[in-house]
């Protein structure tokens, strides 16, 4: 390499043009064979930049998401539930409900597929430039218990509050105390109207007092917030996890 190789490939690495210092010059040979215009080489190596930043970007965000496993609506079996609105589901990946600020709330039993099509939509809003976290209900009350008992509550709040989504999975598997719910609330009162949520649960609305430490004042409120601009996706069916000793 020469003295002016190695100052574009420094200058390359100031300016942080990764693609371009590893391409300039073998698309420069590339140009010269097929007669490109200097524009056209230009205009490639900036594309391909973009495209290289793009990627990387999109890359950060999926891993920042922190999804469990990663699904897509391409894997989902249509065939298994019993009942569910696939043209319902499809439209939501659309991802028109992050921009309105709105929430999409799964309903149903365990294993009809609810934290795969939760996960799937997560993963595309990634792909779209949208900023994601998944967590279950779980993980979020421990996590900030453990933060309000450290006196840096306010600042943990904002992991929560901050992603264009957040993905709430299992809400209502696990008992919830009362600290636990009004922890909740506040994610929930914080994120009305300034973030979208998408939940699952395996509980009914009419159930969900139970979720909530049997307290009805804080359920109505929570209920109040997150159905005001949101859809209910309802699907039915047994575990799909228990197909093959239900086949049995």
């Amino acid at each position: 390499m020469d003295k002016f190789e190695s100052n574009i490939e420094n200058n390359l690495s100031y300016l942080k043009l990764p693609f371009i210092r590893d391409h300039y010059d073998p698309m420069a040979k590339e140009a010269a064979r097929k007669n490109w215009a200097h524009v056209q080489y230009v205009a490639k190596l900036i594309e391909g930049e973009a495209s290289f930043r793009q990627d990387r970007a999109t890359k950060r965000r999926i891993r920042f998401a922190r999804f469990p496993v990663i699904k897509t609506l391409d894997q989902f079996q249509w065939n298994w539930p019993q009942s569910i609105n696939r043209l319902e589901i499809q439209d939501l990946f659309r991802l028109k409900f992050i921009d309105k600020k709105a929430n999409v709330i799964f309903l149903g039993s365990v294993g009809v597929g609810k934290t795969h099509l939760a996960s799937a939509l997560g993963y595309n809003a990634c792909l779209e430039g949208y900023s994601v976290l998944f967590t279950s209900a779980i993980d979020v009350i421990n996590t900030l218990s453990a933060a309000h008992a450290a006196g840096h509550l306010k600042r943990e709040l904002k992991k929560y509050t901050k992603p264009s989504l957040l993905i709430l999975d299992e809400l209502g598997y696990l008992p919830i105390d009362k600290k636990g719910a009004d922890l909740l609330f506040q994610i929930i009162s914080l994120r009305y109207e300034q973030g979208a949520m998408v939940i699952t649960s395996n509980r009914a609305y009419q159930d969900w007092s139970e979720i909530f430490n049997n307290d009805a004042t804080l359920t109505s409120a929570i209920l109040d917030r997150l159905l005001h601009h949101a859809e209910t996706v309802l699907i039915k069916g047994k575990s799909y996890r228990m197909k093959d000793t239900i086949d049995g």
